[in-house]
């Protein structure tokens, strides 16, 4: 596992793009307070969505097209998205630290 950051620096309904492993990694903190972790790149335009996607609820929306995806499963929800996005395992210890498993 990898490090991402503190919980802290990520704020509820807020989302950022980290490096894990050499792969740019989008890392997303919903509303309710829950961490997932994805492919930065949107399947259907590889547009960042921890830098520029909008999320909301579950899900998070490409600006570009208006693709979403479901950050549970990565599954595309909408056209023109039509390829699932990778998911990744996230995991925060008992210190705040926010960790990705990149397999």
């Amino acid at each position: 596992m990898i490090r991402a950051c503190s919980r802290d620096a990520l704020k509820p309904g807020t989302s950022m793009t980290v490096d894990v492993g050499g792969n740019s990694v989008a890392l997303f903190r919903t509303e309710a307070g829950e961490f997932f972790a994805t492919q930065d790149s949107c399947t259907h335009e590889q547009w960042s969505l921890g830098s520029e996607g909008e999320l909301e609820g579950d899900e998070v929306v490409c600006p570009l097209h208006m693709a979403r995806f479901d950050l549970r499963t990565g599954k595309a929800l909408c056209f023109p998205a039509t390829v699932a996005m990778t998911t990744y395992p996230v995991h925060v210890n008992d210190n705040g630290d926010v960790f990705i498993s990149p397999e």
